[in-house]
This record gives C-alpha cells, structure tokens and sequence, in this order.
C-alpha cells in the first residue's frame, strides 16, 4: 500500500504540533548564529530552536500570507531575533541575500501542507469538509478547480499517477473528464465524491479513496517537488562550512529526493557530467552525514501526535568544499516523466 502520509495528516482533530522537534534541534547542534526556517508554518520549529538556544537569530520563511500575518506577534516578542520573509522557500538563498543576513549556520525544511491548511476548509487541502477546490500554498496562480476543469485528461492522469500514486489514475481522470462536460467541478466535495465513485479501498482501511488523487493535485499546483529540489541547493548556497541542513519529510516523493541529494552530495553515489551524461566525474562532497539513514518518530510522539506517524528526518554538515552543479536528476525526479505520456496506466 502506498505510503499514507497524507492521509495521516489530515486528522483534522489533531492540533498543530512540531514533528520531531527534538531531533531536528539535535541535528542542527546550534550554538548562536544564524537559523534559515524555510517553512515556518505556525512557527513550531523557529520558536523551539529560539527558546533552546537564546543567541540564535533566525529568518523565517513562508509563502502563505496567512502564515506571515499570524507570526507577527512572534516577531514582536522576539526582542529583533526574528524576521519573517513571504516567499517561497526554493528561492530561500535569494531572500536571505534581501534581508542583508548570512551566511546561514543552520537550515530547517518541514516539507508539505501544513496543519493549519489542512484544517482550514476555505484553503480547500482537505477532503474532510467541502470548500472551494483551491490548494494554493501562496493564494496566487492556478487552483486546483483550474487544473481539474482544464487539464488534458492525459496530463492529469500523469499527475494523478506520479504524485498522487494512484494505481487508478487513468480512471480518476476519466471520471472526471467526463463530469466537467456537464458542468465545472467547483469545490473538494465533489471531486472526493467523483473519485469515491471509481476508487475502492481495502476492506477496514483508513484511506479515503481520494486521498491519493489530494496529494496528487496539490503537488501539482504548488510545484512541491520542484520546490523542494531548489530549496536544497539553495540551502547548499547559504549555509557556511560547518553549518547544518535538517529536512523533515512525510512522503516517500519527497524523502527519496532529499536522499539522493544527500547521498549525491557526500559522495555516496556517483555524479554524472551535465556533458557526457553517465560519464563520472570527480564527487565534489558538500556536505557530510549527520544522520546514519532516516530519524523516525518514536511510538511516544506517534500516539501524542498521529501525523508523525510518516515522518522522516535527514540532516547533513556543510564541508568546506565549494558549491557543485546542480543536480540535474534531481529535477527530473520532481517532474512527471516524460514515460508518462505512453498511457500504461490502469
């Protein structure tokens, strides 16, 4: 069964909780100097690191309004430790260089869909109450609505497949296709109730049969992937010899990005030229383990909070090796593929 992390997540009962708080504030090891929160969300991890550590200074980042108009009072009580940046936190190297701050000692990324979208029904995240079928982390460009009742029914099947691992995509897509010729799909609870219609789940399983078609559609929509392929170089730019790199995943697209690149970039997996594709090259080791494999929540903070349940947590040190190419696999592990257009699925 694919991973259910999102499903895990939308527990709308549960309350907005930090995962792995502890060992993310372990592995960044900080001592003073300068925090780049790249997803500050409702600000969990940039209070607990500044409550630990009472010489540390932190930027915090956030593409959702909502999230930067409720932090203000954070930033106030800061005594000017905090500033609280709006943008995406690809670009995380960009913005830090506006503030006039750096070079960062330590960097955080929580990445995907924070509680407080979920649990907002207007956002539209979230399957659990009917709302506008919107999905934007930033509140601009495309919505989900204009991705369903647009797309090509083959791209988003693709989408469906790919980000989504829906075995049933071609399905999903189908459906809907032929429900927007009779009138746009406008809000989350017609499209749960469209893709209920040719998705089944498990006997006794938890998973709503549109769980997986969500996520699909929400990565889509706010380039998640993309997003988090150039928020790890950018935070290979901004951070100085020594410094760390925490990144806490929910979903195995996302972890096995921030694996490889860890893995590419310590040496433990070879580097191909950008000019003779497959030809290897000299490893440029940027970064040096900090965790031996993912860091799992324990079964205590599972019960305490049932959303950990999926989480993983990678960390590296910046060496002092300079800034290598980038990954071009890794770009092209965060976009469909272009095998994706032969129509193989089910």
């Amino acid at each position: 069964m694919p991973d259910p992390t999102r499903t895990n997540r939308e527990d709308a009962a549960a309350p907005h909780i930090p995962v792995l708080l502890d060992e993310v504030s372990d592995a960044l090891k900080t001592e003073g100097g300068l925090a780049v929160d790249g997803t500050f969300g409702a600000g969990g991890y940039t209070r607990a690191l500044m409550d630990r550590d009472p010489a540390l200074r932190v930027v915090a980042i956030d593409r959702d309004p909502t999230a930067i108009a409720a932090g203000q009072p954070m930033v106030a009580a800061s005594g000017g430790r905090l500033r609280l940046v709006s943008g995406r936190f690809g670009d995380l190297d960009a913005l830090l260089a506006d503030t006039g701050e750096g070079p960062a000692d330590h960097v955080v990324l929580d990445i995907g869909v924070s509680s407080m979208q979920l649990d907002a029904p207007e956002r539209g995240f979230s399957f659990r109450n009917d709302g506008p079928l919107d999905m934007r982390m930033g509140n601009d460009g495309p919505s989900a609505a204009d991705l369903v009742n647009e797309a090509d029914e083959t791209v988003l099947a693709d989408i469906i497949y790919h980000y989504g691992e829906e075995r049933r995509s071609r399905a999903v897509a189908r459906a809907i296709h032929e429900a927007r010729r009779r009138g746009r799909i406008e809000t989350t609870a017609q499209l749960a109730e469209l893709v209920a219609g040719v998705v089944r789940v498990e006997p006794g399983s938890h998973i709503h049969p549109a769980t997986r078609t969500f996520q699909g559609l929400r990565i889509a929509v706010n380039d998640e992937l993309g997003e988090l392929v150039r928020a790890l170089h950018a935070a290979e730019r901004v951070l100085r010899p020594g410094g760390r790199l925490a990144v806490v995943t929910f979903h195995s697209l996302e972890d096995r990005i921030v694996k490889q690149f860890f893995a590419a970039r310590s040496g433990r997996s070879g580097q191909g030229s950008r000019h003779l594709p497959g030809t290897p090259v000299e490893t440029v080791r940027s970064f040096s383990p900090v965790t031996k494999g993912p860091v799992l929540p324990g079964e205590a903070e599972t019960a305490r909070n049932p959303r950990a349940r999926s989480a993983k947590l990678r960390a590296a040190q910046r060496t002092e090796s300079a800034v290598p190419e980038p990954l071009t696999a890794l770009t092209d592990l965060a976009s469909l593929p272009e095998a994706a257009r032969g129509g193989h699925r089910r």
